[in-house]
């Protein structure tokens, strides 16, 4: 059994990107963002890594993956598929996008024995952030926990970008989160007319969670009751931070925020592809 397990996914394409970010080259030696995640990762405790994928780029996936990844540590798949369903739904026709982040998690139940951590795989997050949920992961039993980002370290200079705005209470444990789709600037807007001020310190969601294997009763219970209200809505998706909502509303749960002065970085733009290999440039693997 491993200790402590790094859960990657790996299943969008990157529409506004306009490709496979997964195995973009980023990295001076052509490393990918992966590469970076993963060796942060090790270093800070994990000693196995699950990526989330589509069947249909496993072939491009696995070249890239195996090369560099596959000799460091220990390694599985799982596959985020759209008809992979509990008994009694079916996909319909029209659906063509997987059904999002917590359904992606759910997907990867037989290959995970650990605690975990949930990352974007085109997003890099930096040391700082795998080594505080790595020590707060192997000395803790909370069913979830959250790495927050502050705001001013997350933006994208080439475009808005939508993040997870976090309420944290005075013993820092999450509150809530309120999905903010078009910032800029410390700035957020509805109608792209009228824009309201946030804090550069706010602390946001990056999608980097930690869960113990107890998150996936109420994964399962959750995906359910989506999907009877939602099976035939072509774009709706079920994410993580509706799980950990309901953990806190409904069963009490604490969730604590683990904060990071860590600067992401991700690729939603083309543009921003040359902000992150500058970054990067000097960091040897």
């Amino acid at each position: 059994m491993s200790k402590l397990t790094l859960v990657a996914m790996a299943a969008g394409m990157g529409s506004r990107f306009g490709g496979l970010k997964q195995v973009q080259s980023v990295g001076p030696g052509g490393e990918i963002i992966l590469d970076y995640s993963v060796y942060d990762a090790k270093n800070a405790g994990f000693d196995k890594v699950v990526f989330i994928i589509k069947k249909e780029i496993e072939h491009e996936f696995r070249e890239v993956i195996s090369k560099r990844i596959e000799k460091m540590i220990d390694v599985e798949y799982a596959f985020q598929e759209i008809d992979a369903l509990p008994d009694g739904f079916k996909a319909p026709e029209e659906r063509t996008k997987p059904w999002g982040t917590g359904h992606a998690v759910l997907c990867a139940k037989n290959v995970i024995n650990s605690p975990f951590v949930v990352i974007n795989a085109d997003d890099y997050y930096g040391k700082g952030a795998f080594d505080v949920i790595g020590k707060h992961m192997v000395s803790t039993d909370y069913t979830a926990s959250m790495v927050g980002f502050r705001l001013n370290n997350t933006l994208s200079e080439n475009g808005t970008v939508s993040r997870g705005v976090c309420t944290v209470d005075e013993n820092g444990y999450l509150k809530s989160i309120d999905e903010k789709t078009k910032i800029r600037d410390c700035k957020f807007t509805e109608d792209e007319i009228t824009w309201f001020p946030l804090d550069k310190d706010t602390i946001v969601s990056m999608n980097m969670w930690g869960f113990n294997r107890g998150i996936f009763e109420y994964l399962e219970n959750d995906f359910k009751a989506f999907l009877k209200e939602n099976v035939n809505v072509p774009k709706k998706e079920f994410y993580l931070p509706s799980v950990v909502d309901e953990l806190i509303k409904k069963h009490d749960a604490k969730v604590p925020v683990l904060t990071t002065d860590e600067k992401w970085y991700g690729i939603t733009y083309k543009e921003d592809l040359q902000l992150i290999q500058n970054a990067l440039k000097s960091r040897k693997l």
